[in-house]
Protein backbone atom coordinates (compact mmCIF):
# COMPACT_ATOMS: atom_id res chain seq x y z
CA UNK A 1 0.00 0.00 0.00
CA UNK A 2 2.87 2.32 0.80
CA UNK A 3 4.25 1.71 -2.67
CA UNK A 4 0.90 2.47 -4.24
CA UNK A 5 0.58 5.78 -2.37
CA UNK A 6 4.16 6.70 -3.16
CA UNK A 7 3.57 6.04 -6.84
CA UNK A 8 0.27 7.91 -6.65
CA UNK A 9 2.02 10.91 -5.12
CA UNK A 10 4.57 10.95 -7.90
CA UNK A 11 1.90 10.57 -10.55
CA UNK A 12 -0.40 13.24 -9.14
CA UNK A 13 2.34 15.81 -8.68
CA UNK A 14 4.64 15.36 -11.58
CA UNK A 15 2.42 14.20 -14.44
CA UNK A 16 0.54 17.49 -14.03
CA UNK A 17 3.72 19.53 -13.56
CA UNK A 18 5.40 18.13 -16.63
CA UNK A 19 2.65 19.70 -18.71
CA UNK A 20 2.74 23.05 -16.93
CA UNK A 21 6.44 23.51 -16.19
CA UNK A 22 6.92 25.37 -19.46
CA UNK A 23 3.55 26.95 -20.31
CA UNK A 24 3.18 27.76 -23.98
CA UNK A 25 0.12 29.98 -23.68
CA UNK A 26 0.90 33.54 -24.68
CA UNK A 27 -1.29 36.35 -23.36
CA UNK A 28 -1.69 39.44 -25.47
CA UNK A 29 -0.57 42.76 -24.11
CA UNK A 30 2.83 44.14 -23.32
CA UNK A 31 1.84 44.65 -19.69
CA UNK A 32 2.23 40.90 -19.22
CA UNK A 33 5.72 40.76 -20.64
CA UNK A 34 7.68 41.07 -17.44
CA UNK A 35 11.37 40.77 -16.83
CA UNK A 36 11.81 40.59 -13.08
CA UNK A 37 14.80 42.12 -11.35
CA UNK A 38 14.59 40.62 -7.89
CA UNK A 39 14.50 43.37 -5.30
CA UNK A 40 16.38 41.32 -2.75
CA UNK A 41 18.31 44.22 -1.33
CA UNK A 42 21.53 43.56 0.51
CA UNK A 43 21.08 45.88 3.45
CA UNK A 44 18.49 45.02 6.14
CA UNK A 45 16.98 48.52 6.03
CA UNK A 46 16.50 48.31 2.27
CA UNK A 47 15.12 44.78 2.55
CA UNK A 48 12.46 45.98 4.97
CA UNK A 49 11.43 48.95 2.88
CA UNK A 50 10.36 47.42 -0.43
CA UNK A 51 9.64 44.11 -2.10
CA UNK A 52 8.49 42.58 -5.38
CA UNK A 53 4.78 41.78 -5.68
CA UNK A 54 1.90 41.38 -8.09
CA UNK A 55 -0.85 43.84 -7.24
CA UNK A 56 -4.10 45.20 -8.59
CA UNK A 57 -4.99 48.90 -8.43
CA UNK A 58 -8.60 48.37 -9.45
CA UNK A 59 -10.98 45.48 -10.00
CA UNK A 60 -11.31 43.96 -13.45
CA UNK A 61 -9.89 41.46 -15.93
CA UNK A 62 -6.36 40.05 -15.94
CA UNK A 63 -5.20 43.35 -17.40
CA UNK A 64 -5.37 44.92 -13.93
CA UNK A 65 -2.57 42.68 -12.64
CA UNK A 66 0.60 44.73 -12.23
CA UNK A 67 4.12 43.76 -11.22
CA UNK A 68 5.94 46.16 -8.91
CA UNK A 69 9.21 46.23 -7.02
CA UNK A 70 8.09 49.08 -4.77
CA UNK A 71 5.51 47.38 -2.56
CA UNK A 72 6.16 48.17 1.13
CA UNK A 73 7.35 45.18 3.12
CA UNK A 74 4.70 44.14 5.71
CA UNK A 75 6.72 44.14 8.93
CA UNK A 76 5.70 42.18 12.04
CA UNK A 77 4.39 45.20 13.94
CA UNK A 78 2.36 43.57 16.71
CA UNK A 79 3.59 41.16 19.36
CA UNK A 80 1.66 38.24 17.85
CA UNK A 81 2.64 38.68 14.20
CA UNK A 82 4.96 36.57 12.08
CA UNK A 83 6.77 37.83 8.98
CA UNK A 84 7.29 35.17 6.32
CA UNK A 85 9.54 35.11 3.27
CA UNK A 86 7.35 33.56 0.58
CA UNK A 87 8.82 30.62 -1.32
CA UNK A 88 5.61 29.52 -3.03
CA UNK A 89 1.98 30.62 -3.25
CA UNK A 90 -1.08 29.13 -4.87
CA UNK A 91 -4.25 30.44 -6.44
CA UNK A 92 -7.81 29.60 -5.52
CA UNK A 93 -11.08 30.41 -7.31
CA UNK A 94 -11.56 33.10 -4.65
CA UNK A 95 -8.48 34.95 -5.95
CA UNK A 96 -9.97 35.13 -9.43
CA UNK A 97 -13.29 36.34 -8.01
CA UNK A 98 -11.61 38.92 -5.75
CA UNK A 99 -9.70 40.29 -8.74
CA UNK A 100 -13.08 40.95 -10.34
CA UNK A 101 -14.37 42.69 -7.20
CA UNK A 102 -16.18 39.83 -5.49
CA UNK A 103 -16.65 40.40 -1.76
CA UNK A 104 -15.17 43.91 -1.84
CA UNK A 105 -17.89 45.44 0.37
CA UNK A 106 -17.69 42.99 3.25
CA UNK A 107 -13.94 42.40 3.04
CA UNK A 108 -13.24 46.13 3.24
CA UNK A 109 -15.32 46.26 6.41
CA UNK A 110 -13.48 43.23 7.81
CA UNK A 111 -10.15 45.02 7.37
CA UNK A 112 -11.37 47.35 10.08
CA UNK A 113 -11.82 51.10 10.57
CA UNK A 114 -8.05 51.57 10.89
CA UNK A 115 -7.45 50.27 7.36
CA UNK A 116 -6.52 52.66 4.59
CA UNK A 117 -9.37 54.47 2.85
CA UNK A 118 -8.60 52.45 -0.28
CA UNK A 119 -7.90 48.72 -0.38
CA UNK A 120 -5.46 49.26 -3.26
CA UNK A 121 -2.85 48.30 -4.15
CA UNK A 122 -4.17 44.84 -3.29
CA UNK A 123 -2.03 41.69 -3.25
CA UNK A 124 -3.91 38.45 -4.01
CA UNK A 125 -2.89 34.87 -3.19
CA UNK A 126 -4.43 32.85 -0.37
CA UNK A 127 -1.77 30.17 0.24
CA UNK A 128 1.81 30.57 1.40
CA UNK A 129 4.71 28.28 2.11
CA UNK A 130 7.95 29.88 3.20
CA UNK A 131 10.39 30.74 5.96
CA UNK A 132 9.92 32.84 9.09
CA UNK A 133 12.19 35.91 9.06
CA UNK A 134 10.81 37.89 12.00
CA UNK A 135 8.44 37.41 14.95
CA UNK A 136 6.63 39.57 17.48
CA UNK A 137 7.71 39.41 21.11
CA UNK A 138 4.83 37.15 22.18
CA UNK A 139 5.26 34.55 19.44
CA UNK A 140 6.29 31.16 20.85
CA UNK A 141 5.05 28.60 18.31
CA UNK A 142 7.52 29.50 15.53
CA UNK A 143 10.91 31.22 15.31
CA UNK A 144 13.03 32.83 12.58
CA UNK A 145 14.38 30.17 10.26
CA UNK A 146 11.36 27.84 10.66
CA UNK A 147 9.71 26.56 7.49
CA UNK A 148 5.99 27.26 7.71
CA UNK A 149 2.78 27.23 5.72
CA UNK A 150 -0.47 29.13 6.14
CA UNK A 151 -3.72 30.22 4.55
CA UNK A 152 -3.88 34.00 4.16
CA UNK A 153 -7.31 35.40 5.14
CA UNK A 154 -9.04 37.23 2.26
CA UNK A 155 -9.08 40.48 4.23
CA UNK A 156 -5.27 40.53 4.45
CA UNK A 157 -2.61 41.28 1.84
CA UNK A 158 -1.90 38.06 -0.03
CA UNK A 159 1.04 35.84 -0.83
CA UNK A 160 1.87 36.89 -4.42
CA UNK A 161 4.75 38.88 -2.97
CA UNK A 162 8.18 38.28 -1.46
CA UNK A 163 6.92 38.70 2.10
CA UNK A 164 3.65 38.34 3.97
CA UNK A 165 2.74 38.98 7.61
CA UNK A 166 0.24 36.88 9.56
CA UNK A 167 -0.65 36.22 13.18
CA UNK A 168 0.90 33.29 15.00
CA UNK A 169 -2.52 31.61 15.18
CA UNK A 170 -2.71 31.50 11.37
CA UNK A 171 0.73 29.92 10.86
CA UNK A 172 1.80 26.28 11.15
CA UNK A 173 5.01 24.32 10.60
CA UNK A 174 5.23 23.00 7.05
CA UNK A 175 5.17 19.21 6.51
CA UNK A 176 8.74 17.96 6.45
CA UNK A 177 8.22 15.73 3.42
CA UNK A 178 6.95 18.45 1.09
CA UNK A 179 8.75 21.10 -0.89
CA UNK A 180 7.41 24.64 -0.60
CA UNK A 181 5.85 24.26 -4.05
CA UNK A 182 3.91 21.20 -2.92
CA UNK A 183 3.03 22.61 0.49
CA UNK A 184 1.56 25.80 -0.98
CA UNK A 185 -1.21 23.76 -2.61
CA UNK A 186 -2.86 22.75 0.68
CA UNK A 187 -3.48 25.37 3.45
CA UNK A 188 -6.45 27.35 2.13
CA UNK A 189 -8.39 24.32 0.91
CA UNK A 190 -7.52 22.49 4.14
CA UNK A 191 -8.85 25.29 6.35
CA UNK A 192 -11.95 25.62 4.17
CA UNK A 193 -12.67 21.89 4.10
CA UNK A 194 -12.09 21.47 7.84
CA UNK A 195 -14.36 24.40 8.63
CA UNK A 196 -17.10 22.99 6.41
CA UNK A 197 -16.82 19.35 7.45
CA UNK A 198 -16.18 19.89 11.17
CA UNK A 199 -17.90 23.15 12.12
CA UNK A 200 -20.86 22.87 9.74
CA UNK A 201 -20.91 19.14 8.96
CA UNK A 202 -20.34 17.87 12.47
CA UNK A 203 -17.66 15.36 11.44
CA UNK A 204 -14.37 14.75 13.23
CA UNK A 205 -11.49 12.30 13.27
CA UNK A 206 -13.10 10.09 15.90
CA UNK A 207 -16.67 10.43 14.68
CA UNK A 208 -16.48 9.99 10.89
CA UNK A 209 -15.91 6.24 10.72
CA UNK A 210 -18.41 4.61 8.34
CA UNK A 211 -20.24 7.90 7.77
CA UNK A 212 -21.48 8.25 4.21
CA UNK A 213 -20.35 11.52 2.61
CA UNK A 214 -21.13 12.89 -0.85
CA UNK A 215 -18.83 15.54 -2.34
CA UNK A 216 -20.05 17.40 -5.43
CA UNK A 217 -17.49 18.99 -7.74
CA UNK A 218 -14.77 16.87 -6.16
CA UNK A 219 -11.87 17.35 -8.59
CA UNK A 220 -10.91 20.86 -7.45
CA UNK A 221 -8.73 21.88 -4.52
CA UNK A 222 -11.30 21.54 -1.71
CA UNK A 223 -12.69 18.33 -3.18
CA UNK A 224 -9.38 16.51 -3.63
CA UNK A 225 -8.32 17.46 -0.09
CA UNK A 226 -11.67 16.48 1.43
CA UNK A 227 -11.58 13.03 -0.17
CA UNK A 228 -8.24 12.25 1.44
CA UNK A 229 -9.14 13.73 4.83
CA UNK A 230 -12.41 11.79 5.04
CA UNK A 231 -10.75 8.54 4.01
CA UNK A 232 -8.08 9.11 6.67
CA UNK A 233 -10.95 9.46 9.15
CA UNK A 234 -12.59 6.22 7.94
CA UNK A 235 -15.60 7.65 6.09
CA UNK A 236 -17.23 6.22 2.96
CA UNK A 237 -16.84 8.82 0.21
CA UNK A 238 -18.92 9.22 -2.95
CA UNK A 239 -18.05 12.02 -5.37
CA UNK A 240 -19.37 13.67 -8.49
CA UNK A 241 -17.00 14.91 -11.18
CA UNK A 242 -16.56 14.71 -14.93
CA UNK A 243 -15.45 11.45 -16.49
CA UNK A 244 -11.91 12.64 -17.23
CA UNK A 245 -11.32 13.29 -13.51
CA UNK A 246 -12.40 9.83 -12.37
CA UNK A 247 -8.88 8.42 -12.31
CA UNK A 248 -7.70 11.30 -10.13
CA UNK A 249 -10.43 11.05 -7.49
CA UNK A 250 -10.26 7.25 -7.36
CA UNK A 251 -6.51 7.48 -6.89
CA UNK A 252 -7.13 9.73 -3.89
CA UNK A 253 -9.45 7.15 -2.32
CA UNK A 254 -13.01 7.91 -3.48
CA UNK A 255 -15.19 4.81 -2.99
CA UNK A 256 -17.79 5.64 -5.63
CA UNK A 257 -17.61 8.10 -8.53
CA UNK A 258 -20.56 9.50 -10.47
CA UNK A 259 -20.03 11.34 -13.75
CA UNK A 260 -22.23 14.42 -13.44
CA UNK A 261 -22.24 14.88 -17.23
CA UNK A 262 -23.96 11.53 -17.74
CA UNK A 263 -27.68 11.64 -18.28
CA UNK A 264 -28.41 9.18 -15.49
CA UNK A 265 -26.20 10.74 -12.80
CA UNK A 266 -29.08 11.71 -10.51
CA UNK A 267 -30.73 8.32 -10.92
CA UNK A 268 -27.47 6.62 -9.92
CA UNK A 269 -27.19 8.76 -6.80
CA UNK A 270 -30.82 8.13 -5.85
CA UNK A 271 -30.25 4.36 -6.06
CA UNK A 272 -27.45 4.57 -3.48
CA UNK A 273 -27.84 4.42 0.27
CA UNK A 274 -28.67 7.84 1.73
CA UNK A 275 -25.86 10.10 2.93
CA UNK A 276 -24.99 11.52 6.35
CA UNK A 277 -23.27 14.63 4.97
CA UNK A 278 -23.18 16.35 1.60
CA UNK A 279 -20.37 18.82 0.87
CA UNK A 280 -21.46 20.92 -2.10
CA UNK A 281 -18.72 22.71 -4.06
CA UNK A 282 -21.03 23.51 -6.99
CA UNK A 283 -24.13 25.28 -5.67
CA UNK A 284 -26.91 26.50 -7.94
CA UNK A 285 -29.32 23.74 -8.95
CA UNK A 286 -27.34 21.14 -7.02
CA UNK A 287 -29.05 21.82 -3.71
CA UNK A 288 -32.47 21.34 -5.30
CA UNK A 289 -31.83 17.60 -5.75
CA UNK A 290 -29.12 17.04 -3.15
CA UNK A 291 -31.40 17.48 -0.14
CA UNK A 292 -33.33 14.35 -1.14
CA UNK A 293 -30.15 12.25 -0.95
CA UNK A 294 -29.68 12.81 2.80
CA UNK A 295 -30.86 10.42 5.50
CA UNK A 296 -34.14 11.83 6.83
CA UNK A 297 -34.68 12.45 10.54
CA UNK A 298 -31.19 11.33 11.50
CA UNK A 299 -29.25 14.59 11.88
CA UNK A 300 -27.90 14.54 8.30
CA UNK A 301 -26.36 17.78 7.05
CA UNK A 302 -26.08 19.57 3.72
CA UNK A 303 -23.14 22.02 3.65
CA UNK A 304 -22.73 24.44 0.75
CA UNK A 305 -19.51 26.32 0.07
CA UNK A 306 -21.36 28.52 -2.43
CA UNK A 307 -23.31 31.04 -0.37
CA UNK A 308 -24.84 34.31 -1.67
CA UNK A 309 -23.50 36.38 1.25
CA UNK A 310 -20.64 38.26 -0.43
CA UNK A 311 -22.43 38.59 -3.75
CA UNK A 312 -25.49 40.04 -2.03
CA UNK A 313 -23.48 42.62 -0.07
CA UNK A 314 -21.70 43.64 -3.28
CA UNK A 315 -24.93 44.11 -5.24
CA UNK A 316 -27.33 45.55 -2.66
CA UNK A 317 -25.07 47.03 0.00
CA UNK A 318 -23.83 45.84 3.36
CA UNK A 319 -26.97 45.88 5.50
CA UNK A 320 -29.45 44.84 2.84
CA UNK A 321 -27.10 42.16 1.48
CA UNK A 322 -26.50 40.63 4.89
CA UNK A 323 -30.23 40.71 5.64
CA UNK A 324 -31.11 39.00 2.37
CA UNK A 325 -28.45 36.33 2.86
CA UNK A 326 -29.47 35.71 6.46
CA UNK A 327 -33.14 35.46 5.51
CA UNK A 328 -32.34 33.00 2.72
CA UNK A 329 -30.32 30.80 5.09
CA UNK A 330 -33.03 30.96 7.76
CA UNK A 331 -35.85 30.04 5.38
CA UNK A 332 -34.00 27.12 3.80
CA UNK A 333 -32.86 25.79 7.18
CA UNK A 334 -36.40 25.90 8.60
CA UNK A 335 -37.93 24.38 5.47
CA UNK A 336 -35.58 21.40 5.44
CA UNK A 337 -35.62 20.69 9.17
CA UNK A 338 -39.43 20.66 9.16
CA UNK A 339 -39.87 18.60 5.98
CA UNK A 340 -37.23 15.92 6.46
CA UNK A 341 -35.21 16.61 9.59
CA UNK A 342 -32.01 17.49 7.70
CA UNK A 343 -29.82 20.49 8.43
CA UNK A 344 -29.09 23.10 5.75
CA UNK A 345 -25.84 25.03 6.37
CA UNK A 346 -23.23 27.19 4.70
CA UNK A 347 -19.51 26.54 5.05
CA UNK A 348 -16.83 29.23 5.05
CA UNK A 349 -13.05 29.44 5.21
CA UNK A 350 -11.78 29.97 8.77
CA UNK A 351 -8.10 30.69 9.61
CA UNK A 352 -6.75 27.97 11.87
CA UNK A 353 -3.03 27.31 12.33
CA UNK A 354 -3.53 24.53 14.93
CA UNK A 355 -5.74 22.68 12.44
CA UNK A 356 -2.92 22.89 9.90
CA UNK A 357 -0.63 21.31 12.52
CA UNK A 358 -2.88 18.23 12.41
CA UNK A 359 -2.98 18.29 8.61
CA UNK A 360 0.83 18.45 8.56
CA UNK A 361 0.94 15.22 10.57
CA UNK A 362 -1.39 13.52 8.10
CA UNK A 363 0.76 14.69 5.20
CA UNK A 364 3.98 13.43 6.76
CA UNK A 365 2.22 10.13 7.52
CA UNK A 366 1.33 9.73 3.83
CA UNK A 367 -2.41 10.08 4.45
CA UNK A 368 -2.79 13.29 2.40
CA UNK A 369 -1.01 14.02 -0.87
CA UNK A 370 -0.60 17.43 -2.51
CA UNK A 371 -2.45 17.61 -5.83
CA UNK A 372 -0.71 20.16 -8.03
CA UNK A 373 -2.15 20.52 -11.50
CA UNK A 374 0.04 23.36 -12.76
CA UNK A 375 3.07 25.40 -11.70
CA UNK A 376 4.06 28.87 -12.88
CA UNK A 377 7.12 31.01 -12.13
CA UNK A 378 6.60 34.39 -10.46
CA UNK A 379 7.06 36.06 -13.84
CA UNK A 380 3.87 34.42 -15.13
CA UNK A 381 1.24 35.25 -12.54
CA UNK A 382 -1.22 36.56 -15.20
CA UNK A 383 -0.90 33.24 -17.04
CA UNK A 384 -1.64 31.43 -13.79
CA UNK A 385 -4.82 33.49 -13.39
CA UNK A 386 -5.77 32.70 -16.98
CA UNK A 387 -5.34 29.00 -16.24
CA UNK A 388 -7.67 29.35 -13.25
CA UNK A 389 -10.27 31.21 -15.28
CA UNK A 390 -10.36 28.39 -17.83
CA UNK A 391 -12.04 26.27 -15.14
CA UNK A 392 -12.27 22.48 -14.77
CA UNK A 393 -9.52 22.36 -12.17
CA UNK A 394 -7.81 19.09 -11.32
CA UNK A 395 -6.12 20.15 -8.10
CA UNK A 396 -4.22 23.38 -7.46
CA UNK A 397 -2.31 25.99 -9.47
CA UNK A 398 0.94 26.99 -7.72
CA UNK A 399 3.19 30.02 -8.24
CA UNK A 400 6.89 29.62 -7.43
CA UNK A 401 7.77 32.96 -5.85
CA UNK A 402 11.35 32.09 -4.87
CA UNK A 403 13.64 30.60 -7.50
CA UNK A 404 15.40 28.64 -4.76
CA UNK A 405 12.39 26.36 -4.39
CA UNK A 406 12.41 25.42 -8.08
CA UNK A 407 15.58 23.36 -7.73
CA UNK A 408 14.46 21.91 -4.41
CA UNK A 409 11.10 20.83 -5.85
CA UNK A 410 12.80 19.23 -8.85
CA UNK A 411 15.27 17.40 -6.61
CA UNK A 412 12.54 16.23 -4.24
CA UNK A 413 10.51 14.97 -7.17
CA UNK A 414 13.44 12.95 -8.47
CA UNK A 415 14.05 11.54 -4.98
CA UNK A 416 10.41 10.52 -4.60
CA UNK A 417 10.33 8.88 -8.00
CA UNK A 418 13.45 6.94 -7.08
CA UNK A 419 12.04 5.94 -3.67
CA UNK A 420 8.74 4.89 -5.22
CA UNK A 421 10.54 2.77 -7.83
CA UNK A 422 12.74 1.17 -5.16
CA UNK A 423 9.71 0.42 -2.98
CA UNK A 424 7.85 -1.09 -5.92
CA UNK A 425 10.87 -3.25 -6.75
CA UNK A 426 11.15 -4.43 -3.13
CA UNK A 427 7.47 -5.38 -3.10
CA UNK A 428 7.83 -7.30 -6.36
CA UNK A 429 10.88 -9.13 -5.02
CA UNK A 430 9.00 -10.03 -1.84
CA UNK A 431 6.15 -11.51 -3.89
CA UNK A 432 8.58 -13.63 -5.93
CA UNK A 433 10.19 -14.95 -2.74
Amino acid sequence: MGSVRAMASTRLLFSFNAKAAHPTTTLAGSCWSVSLRRNLCRSPSRLRSCMSAWVIDQYGTNGVLRYTEEMPVPAACSSSEVMIKVHAASLNPLDVSMKDGYGATLLKLRRGPMADASEFPLVLGRDVSGEVVDCGSDVTHVAPGDEVWAAVPPWKQGSLAEFVTLTEYEVSHKPKLLSHTEAASIPYVANTALSALVNAGGLCRDGASNKRVLITGASGGVGTFSIQLLKAWGAHVTVTCSQNAEGLVRGLGADEVVDYTAGDSLERLEMMEKFDVILDNVGGETEEWAMGLLKPWSGAKYVSLVSPLLRNTDSTGLLDGMFRAGLSLHNKAIENIISSGVFYRWGFYAPDGPALDEVSKLVDAGKILPVVEAQFPFTQVPQAFQKMENGHARGKTVVRVSEDDDKRAEGLGQTRRSEAADSDQEQETAKQN
